[in-house]
């Protein structure tokens, strides 16, 4: 069997990684090398494969120095697993991806003068996203673990295909949401209003900001679940039948685009500062992932007070006292006020996944599944992941 279908066998695959077999070590490789070679395009080619709103935060020095630490250890890594004959064909593709990596230029492709206003796709957000979560979340998951699951469990590939579409395309989701929110919500905005919003102090601010963002949320998350039509894209998401950091990514790109437009619109017709928006997408993508991830956490009193893995895990949950409740994507005590919590004997759930398990497996069919889905009752049999 030749090493390109074993790597496509190991992309295919499940379960847990033996320790002393080299998969362990060859996939941390090939998953790095992987990221280097996708970086030194993105320094070949920065005007459209880099995101102009993250350009200005770069101190390109930083990330040479990141990206040769990358390369040395996934060429040490690789090497050292070929020389003791561990997970050769896994070992053989990562050191062969350090070798043409460093042939492009590897951390020395010098970076001119080039234009913002290119059409891009965000390659550089997927790479700095998903280095940044699988270091942080798998170790979160490990350190904390809700359950006992591999870290490639069941499905992770479609959901993995998930969040690179997702974080490529976000440079047509952004345009798209602006535009959508420019031209729809335009004739709300009241400068007199904005002023007042922007004189408050930052902490203060931020709390109505994330306030208002997840009252529009939990509306719009409603009415995924209570509309027969809404709720074939929002099943896509709620199809996982594993919880984990990677399971929140699997949603289908028009639910994407039309809950960030009505997210997004009241933000912008009260004006909020930029300041209080960046922190507020920091918190929105950190909850977004931790809230999925597989992990034991409560907080106490609190959980009424703060979205927690616990009550989101709910959400997602297929018992029936779990159905249709815990909307809010921060703040608990909405759903609480509205009287969609959810009341249980148990701590955690049972089992996650859509009701009767009728979405398909596969992006592409999830992609497709809304407008292809032909057996449906009346009103929908919710339950999510």
């Amino acid at each position: 069997m030749n090493p390109i279908t074993k790597l496509n066998r190991l992309a295919e695959s499940h379960g847990e990684l033996k320790p002393g077999s080299g998969m362990i070590s060859g996939v941390i490789a090939l998953s790095l090398a992987i990221l280097c070679f996708l970086a030194v395009l993105a320094f070949h080619f920065p005007a459209h494969l880099t995101t102009p709103e993250l350009r200005k935060s770069y101190d390109v020095e930083v990330l040479r120095t990141v990206m040769f630490i990358a390369l040395v250890i996934a060429g040490g890594l690789s090497l050292t697993s070929l020389i003791f004959g561990r997970a050769r064909w896994v070992s053989l593709a990562a050191f062969s991806l350090v070798i043409l990596t460093v042939a492009l230029g590897g951390h020395r492709v010098p970076v001119g003068d080039f234009p913002d206003h290119t059409p891009y796709l965000g390659l550089d957000w997927f790479i700095l996203d998903l280095l940044g979560s699988t270091i942080v979340f798998i170790l979160i998951e490990k350190l904390f673990a809700l359950r006992d699951q591999p870290v490639f469990r069941a499905e992770w590939q479609t959901d993995f295909h998930h969040f690179i579409v997702n974080h490529l395309l976000v440079g047509f989701a952004l345009l798209v949401v602006n535009k959508a929110v420019n031209s729809g919500f335009g004739w709300a905005v009241n400068a007199d209003v904005q002023a007042w919003i922007r004189g408050l102090p930052f902490a203060i601010e931020l709390f109505l900001c994330i306030l208002v963002a997840d009252l529009a949320q939990y509306a719009t998350h409603r009415a995924y679940h209570e509309v027969p039509w809404l709720w074939r894209l929002h099943a896509v998401h709620h199809s996982a039948k594993t919880m984990d950091w990677l399971a929140g990514s699997r949603q289908h790109v028009i639910e994407v685009i039309l809950t960030r437009t009505l997210v997004l619109a009241p933000i912008f017709v009260l004006g909020f500062s930029k300041p209080v928006v960046d922190a507020y997408i920091l918190i929105v993508g950190f909850q977004a992932v931790f809230n999925h991830a597989n992990v034991s956490v409560r907080l106490g009193p609190l959980s009424y007070v703060i979205v927690t893995p616990n009550f989101h895990h709910w959400h997602h949950s297929q018992d029936q006292e779990a159905l249709d409740r815990n909307y809010a994507a921060h703040f608990a005590f909405i759903d609480y006020l509205f009287g969609t919590a959810v009341k249980a004997d148990r701590t955690w759930p049972l089992r996650y996944g859509v009701l009767g398990d009728y979405v398909p497996n596969g992006f592409l069919k999830q992609m497709a599944f809304p407008f292809t889905w032909r057996d449906k009752p009346a009103k929908p049999p919710h339950g999510a992941d």
